[in-house]
């Protein structure tokens, strides 16, 4: 601080009695510095370090869009901010700060950039190692931001906000700065200082000799006192401070509780970042975010591991490690549609001089494979120290430690296949080896048995074999004459209960089951053999006994009672002749006793919707693009090229199975046609349907959730791809490919389907040939 602001308020400081050690982790909020903040007030916006090697900034949010940020258009009311390459970034309200990639100079700006100047004039050729920008001031330690030295003295300067408008209901607001008088401490100028955060009124720092300073008109409200841990980070919110201790790696706050309470106990931390009345953190053990304070608990993401994350008012952004990507939610409400975060990857951690310590690795830019990019870094003797993971989040197991150059790597527990993953996994081996020694033993019982009773046959049939051969003339097998020869099966269900099974399946040829055959198949249509269950009836899994894997539907008692014995023929005859690629394909039926059991072709992957959201391995944007386009393929089969036309009528993305290459099979269409008065308009409705499943397959959001606002994922979705904002609706838990163009068509498909007046919906053979095309061209993903 200069001489002549020794003349001015004084203010109250404290100092705590232990060293705090230089900062390792992340961490956002007011004051903190960090690869990515945002900025409080009426004005926030968030801005962040990109993954270019040019330490470039991109921001968003309200008013706000950079020159490097397509997805937001600008205008001429509008222009995209202009900022120079950082090194790091710290957010105030309304504006934010930075330290200069190339000299480490402070540089501040405010959402619209028509307030650049918000650095006075005797700091701005200074050179900064730290900076941290609070709700009206900015304190930055001296000394350059690549120096091996990472201690100095504090500068502090004030925001000072000026109406645009002379109404006072106005919240158009330019700034300046000045320099700081009640931010000047003559006990303070005399210390050196390794970083420093800032809040409402108040700053704290770590003094070089050890200890915890805080200055400024507000710093006696936090409370401090009789502090002995250590910290690796600290964030401050409106009125409070939170620290990760050194030592246990769990938080402590002081301050205003309402924004902090009830503190996590137990969990250690890498990171924090505080918003207005609430904190959140960056696990220590899988990288995920746990929240605690004021705020929904469903809008925070589960199953994504970050980097670094920052939080404004009531916005909380993060760097996601699988892919760099930003993922952003709101603490107490949905995303608004006119949120749209950049879809670009950015810098996970900040560029060092330092080298990594043990517990850290250093990124590895090549594992970007983008050509040329060895570092993220504007110097090649610059690192980024991250902190390692130890696990993964649920459903996946790390499949090797880190190391000093990679963090640790997660695997889906579906690829478990040793020991070392089942307690993580939560795979109950000893159980599994129980139910095979049980399946084996009721084998051998079931061989034993069936000896005795082939020998019992074959007394019997010598005994009988005059009776057979004087009527081997008028019996022999049954089998459908077209598909279901409707003669032979009306016999079969007046004289015979126990049609033949027929070895030889072609198409329009359908196999007869006996009903002891698939009760043998399904250990008697047992609970744990039960695939899924619908309208129709049960599904279940079976096993022939030539070792086929088989799906069984049985008819439920009204299924039975609503369709009388010819509209079942009339749906065999159909679903016999109906033979494709991406169908689940009839193999055959059973219809004794009075039963109703169908056999279909057995899908091992189970269904589209279980993947994108019941916990199977997750599906990367190539599959999900194939699936898409051959689920249209079934469809379109069905409307277009069987005879007469068959509407599904229940098209989603349950009845969507995969095939054993991941392939996509149309399952549960209706067994009846409709009406050639409404076929048109039913083929409509199953294009609307297919709409909504595109979207699922683009989001990874269900068709309706209770936990999001608005529920419906139409209702979500349709004003995002309205107002050309379609990047919004792209699922974040996957990794982004680096071509999105295909995606953002996928929404216009989908957009195109989900028109209101079905007039001006497309056909499936539309859909089917726009997504055919979308493959080919997506095959860069």
């Amino acid at each position: 601080m200069t001489q002549k602001s020794q003349k001015t308020h004084h203010g109250f400081f404290s100092v705590l009695p232990f060293f705090l050690l230089n900062f390792v982790g992340s961490a956002s909020g007011f004051g903190s510095m960090g690869p990515i903040a945002a900025a409080f007030g009426d004005s926030g916006f968030v801005c962040a370090i990109d993954a270019s090697g040019k330490q470039a900034v991109i921001c968003w949010g309200q008013n706000t869009t950079t020159a490097s940020s397509p997805s937001t258009p600008s205008s001429s009311q509008n222009p995209p901010l202009q900022i120079p390459p950082m090194a790091a970034l710290a957010g105030g309200d309304g504006f934010l700060c930075g330290i200069l990639s190339n000299n480490s100079q402070p540089y501040c700006w405010n959402s619209n950039g028509l307030s650049t100047d918000l650095v006075p004039p005797p700091f701005v050729t200074a050179a900064y190692s730290h900076i941290a920008a609070g709700k009206n001031h900015v304190c930055a330690v001296r000394g350059s931001y690549y120096s091996a030295s990472n201690s100095g003295s504090v500068d502090c300067w004030d925001i000072v906000r000026k109406s645009n408008d002379s109404s006072k209901q106005s919240t158009l607001f330019s700034l300046t700065s000045k320099q700081s008088t009640l931010f000047y401490n003559p006990n303070v100028s005399t210390l050196a200082f390794t970083n420093v955060v800032s809040g409402d009124g108040f700053s704290c720092g770590g003094a070089s000799q050890g200890g915890l300073v805080c200055w400024g008109p507000n710093s006696t409200a936090l409370g401090i006192s009789g502090v002995s841990d250590n910290f690796v980070a600290l964030a401050s919110g409106l009125g409070s401070v939170c620290g990760i201790s050194q030592v246990s790696r769990q938080v402590k706050c002081w301050g205003n509780s309402s924004s902090f309470l009830p503190i996590p106990v137990g969990t250690r931390f890498v990171s924090l970042a505080a918003g207005a009345k609430h904190y959140c953190g960056i696990r220590e053990d899988d990288h995920g975010v746990e929240c605690w304070g004021s705020f929904d608990p469903s809008s925070i993401p589960k199953g994504s591991g970050f980097f670094a994350i920052a939080s404004s008012r009531f916005v909380t952004c993060g760097i996601r490690e699988v892919d760099l990507v930003l993922d952003c939610w709101f603490t107490n409400a949905s995303l608004p549609h006119d949120y749209d975060p950049p879809l670009e990857l950015c810098s996970p951690g900040l560029c060092t001089p330092r080298t990594c310590v043990i517990g850290e690795f250093t990124f590895n830019a090549s594992i970007l494979n983008e050509p040329d990019l060895a570092t993220l870094c504007v110097r090649k003797e610059l690192n980024i120290c991250l902190p390692c993971a130890l696990n993964c989040s649920e459903g996946q197991f790390p499949s090797s430690s880190c190391t000093a150059n990679a963090d640790r790597v997660c695997t889906a527990c579906s690829l478990c296949q040793n020991s070392s993953c089942l307690d993580v996994c939560k795979l109950q081996s000893s159980a599994e080896m129980e139910q095979k020694h049980d399946r084996q033993l009721q084998r051998l019982v079931l061989i034993l048995v069936s000896s005795v009773l082939g020998i019992t046959l074959i007394v019997i049939s010598w005994c009988l074999l005059p009776d057979i051969i004087s009527r081997k003339n008028t019996e022999g097998k049954k089998q459908f004459a077209s598909c279901i020869g409707k003669d032979d099966l009306q016999k079969d269900a007046i004289t015979d209960p126990s049609p033949p099974v027929l070895s030889t399946l072609s198409l329009g040829i359908a196999q007869v089951f006996r009903l002891s055959e698939l009760k043998d198949a399904t250990n008697g249509f047992k609970e744990f053999n039960e695939l899924g269950r619908g309208s129709y009836g049960f599904v279940y899994k079976a096993i022939l006994a030539d070792g086929r894997q088989v799906a069984v539907k049985r008819a439920n008692a009204a299924t039975i009672i609503r369709t009388n014995n010819r509209d079942f023929e009339i749906g065999l005859e159909i679903l016999c002749n109906v033979r494709h690629s991406h169908i689940v394909n009839l193999l055959g039926y059973c219809a004794e006793m009075g039963e109703r059991l169908l056999v279909y072709e057995f899908m091992p992957h189970g269904t589209l919707h279980d993947h994108l959201h019941g916990g199977l391995s997750p599906l990367n944007w190539s599959l999900r693009l194939k699936i898409g386009m051959q689920a249209a393929k079934g469809l379109e089969y069905l409307h277009s090229q069987v005879v007469p036309p068959i509407v599904h009528r229940d098209v989603k993305s349950s009845n969507i199975l995969l095939d054993g290459e991941l392939g996509a099979r149309i399952a549960d269409f209706g067994l009846l046609t409709p009406n050639d008065s409404d076929i048109n308009d039913a083929m409509k409705e199953d294009v609307y349907n297919f709409g909504i499943v595109l979207l699922e397959i683009l989001s990874g959001r269900k068709t309706y959730d209770r936990d999001s606002t608005p529920q419906s994922i139409v209702d979500w979705a349709l004003p995002f791809m309205r107002n050309s904002k379609a990047a919004a609706l792209i699922d974040r838990y996957v990794a982004l490919p680096r071509n999105v163009e295909p995606l953002l068509r996928l929404a216009e498909i989908a957009e195109l389907a989900l028109r209101e007046n079905p007039s001006e919906r497309p056909t499936m053979l539309d859909m089917a040939g726009s997504l055919e095309q979308l493959v080919k061209d997506g095959l860069v993903l």
